[in-house]
């Protein structure tokens, strides 16, 4: 502190009483800049050394400004758009054009990172393994890149091997924390999981053996006329491929045919490596995935707690004479300010009434580091207003054919009942809509049997019809709480598909450079000889031309996604046949990576966090947040305003006023959204 003191009064030398009062000022200012990113970084997990000096201050405010991350975000996008206008592309532009694009994104990659190197320590910088990742992923690029232009203006072939490294920027930004720790799920998981593998393909082996030694002497064909069972490999890569149902049950069909007895073989094989490793495989990822999010976070809890402790030391202050250092309210209300801007007054004096709890005017070092937790979690602030019906139209409002109308929708029995015509008018609604009889028969069903005439159906149908939207709108408050956790758990879908992107974009450059050109699609109207065969003789005669898959094709990115989209779930071997059957490597590892590895790390996150939603109880802080809204009488009541994400209304421009002390509902009262 004494350091950052001496800096200022480097800046301006005060020669008066003016100029010390001006310098005291500049020193505050700093300190409380100094205090606002401690406390940003401990709320948003953000884990980086940085210098404490004013100008590293400024520039590390500035590296973290939202526009400075937006933009580095954008030209990643730009950077991996690239594969839409490169040969094999969809729409093709001159070599001149995409190279230009792309050394401006690298080049902004590289401002980036000597504006990072300008805000931590020199030693920091070159121990961070993800700024050594991005130095050499931009160093590659930009030789590759060179290179590449260079062959081809010269008439060489030449490829874009640098193209796969593209995505990996994505995982190493500063901003990728959350993608990053993905990964290292996936890196922590990858022992546990490759001992399950070994015995999965194992059994594979055995399976396989036997399958060859059960079939393969018995002259049996498959449906193309072709030897069934009788090379080892190929057994084994169509048994590995049952395991996803993608060939069921083609593949077992010649045995099933030969005798009914051969299932028993295919049905111990399907229980044994589809239904028992693949859970095992899930159970172990499951597991791993527990034990090391605990560890993370512990660590952030801890990182969080050393920011907020540095924060305290620079605005504490000791409380009379030997006192223990404290922070004033004054002190702590700029700082929240600072921290959080749209904060209101009425949410702030909301939260330091939690912390002060005994009304001192100051709070202490333990009090204090809780205001990382306190500003993460979120509350609702709802401006209380009646329903626009009663304030137009009061005495109808308040009627008590009013009060039982709205009786009667929230009544269980209504619940049931329009639920039932629900289900009924949904079954008609895929019938034919402009036949009167069939548009009006989900209600002359209902209604006809109670002896109504024609005038009174319309009449109650035209009711039924007000009353649906109404029942609209309840219907959408009883999935509020399945809606609040998917928004929530929202932030870590979007990294798993951050993840997903990443996987997919290398494995698609990678296959384009190995299949690019092998399939080709022939519009339906197209002449062509070549169309039977997807251009390629090699596939004459094949399920894969037969079946007319040759738009599944690696010839540019957006095909290559699709088809590795659908190698997630089915299988595509295709491609084996107009290359070798070593590309079959290329597919089972896909499988291997995205299935096996990542989707059940998808699932385990899943699973754990609805468990967490429905299980795990409040924390103090939020119990105490809870107990002091409802201490004064500022609570949302259920019957009163919703509440939830889904339909919550935010307020800033409402204060809480001293007159608001009587009986009358208060024009503003918070509600917690989130229950973690």
């Amino acid at each position: 502190m004494e350091d950052l003191y001496k800096q200022t009064l480097s800046l301006v030398k005060p020669s008066s009483s003016r100029a010390a009062f001006v310098c005291f000022n500049l020193w505050s200012d700093t300190k409380f800049d100094l205090a606002t990113v401690y406390v940003s970084d401990a709320q948003y997990n953000r884990n980086i050394f940085f210098g404490t000096s004013p100008q590293a201050v400024r520039l590390y405010l500035l590296y973290n400004h939202l526009f400075m991350q937006t933009l580095v975000y954008v030209f990643i996008i730009i950077n991996l758009a690239l594969a839409l206008f490169e040969d094999p592309a969809v729409v093709p532009l001159p070599i001149w054009a995409t190279s230009t694009i792309e050394i401006i994104c690298l080049s902004a990659f590289t401002v980036r990172m000597v504006h990072y190197a300008k805000v931590i320590p020199r030693d920091k910088f070159w121990k961070d393994p993800k700024n050594i990742c991005i130095i050499v992923i931009v160093t590659l690029s930009f030789i590759d890149l060179t290179i590449y232009g260079a062959l081809k203006a010269t008439g060489y072939f030449a490829i874009r091997w640098s193209r796969v490294l593209r995505p990996l920027l994505l995982v190493n930004v500063t901003e990728g924390r959350q993608l990053r720790r993905a990964f290292r799920s996936i890196r922590n998981a990858l022992p546990q999981i490759s001992y399950v593998f070994l015995l999965f393909m194992f059994s594979v082996l055995v399976f396989s053996l036997m399958a060859l030694k059960l079939f393969g002497k018995r002259g049996l064909l498959t449906i193309d006329g072709s030897p069934y069972f009788t090379d080892y490999l190929d057994i084994v890569f169509d048994l590995y491929v049952l395991v996803t149902t993608a060939n069921s049950p083609d593949v077992m069909m010649p045995a099933y045919n030969y005798s009914v007895f051969f299932t028993i073989f295919f049905i111990l094989y399907i229980v044994i490596n589809t239904y028992t490793f693949m859970s095992f495989f899930l159970a172990v990822v499951y597991n791993n995935y527990k034990k090391y999010l605990k560890e993370e976070v512990r660590q952030l809890v801890k990182a969080r707690r050393f920011k907020m402790c540095r924060a305290f030391s620079l605005l504490r202050e000791t409380c009379g004479e030997g006192g223990e250092p404290v922070v004033t309210q004054a002190k702590w209300n700029h700082l929240v300010k600072l921290v959080k801007p749209n904060i209101s007054i009425a949410h702030q004096e909301l939260l330091w009434s939690v912390l002060d709890d005994q009304n001192k005017g100051h709070i202490g070092k333990f009090a204090f580091v809780q205001l990382a937790d306190l500003l993460s979690i979120q509350v609702i602030t709802v401006k209380s207003q009646p329903h626009p019906i009663q304030i137009c139209f009061p005495s109808m409002y308040n009627s008590s054919v009013s009060r039982f109308i709205r009786n009667v929708v929230h009544h269980r029995m209504f619940v049931y009942v329009y639920d039932l015509i629900i289900l009924v008018n949904a079954v008609f609604i895929g019938l034919d809509e402009e036949n009167p009889v069939v548009s009006n028969a989900e209600w002359d069903f209902v209604l006809y049997a109670g002896g109504y005439t024609s005038r009174q159906i319309l009449d109650i149908v035209f009711i039924l019809r007000v009353l649906r939207l109404i029942r609209l709108v309840d219907s959408i408050k009883r999935f509020r709480a399945i809606i609040n956790t998917l928004i929530k758990i929202g932030p870590t879908i979007l990294t798993f598909s951050q993840l997903i992107v990443v996987v997919y974009y290398i494995f698609a450059m990678v296959g384009m450079e190995l299949f690019k050109g092998k399939v080709q699609f022939f519009e339906p109207n197209s002449t062509s000889p070549d169309q039977e065969y997807c251009g390629n003789p090699l596939l004459k005669g094949t399920t894969f031309a037969k079946l007319n898959y040759c738009k599944n094709n690696f010839n540019n990115v957006v095909s290559s996604f699709i088809v590795l989209l659908e190698l997630t779930v089915v299988n595509q071997c295709g491609f084996t046949a107009v290359t070798h059957v070593s590309a079959r490597i290329f597919f089972v590892l896909f499988h291997i990576v995205v299935v096996i590895i990542i989707i059940n790390i998808f699932v385990a996150f899943i699973l754990e966090a609805f468990l967490v939603e429905y299980t795990v109880d409040k924390s103090d802080l939020q119990t105490s947040l809870e107990k002091k809204i409802e201490e004064l009488e500022l609570n949302v009541q259920q019957d009163g305003v919703d509440t939830g994400l889904v339909d919550a209304m935010e307020s800033n421009d409402n204060e809480l006023g001293p007159s608001e002390a009587g009986k009358q509902k208060p024009s503003l009262m918070f509600k917690i959204a989130s229950r973690k």
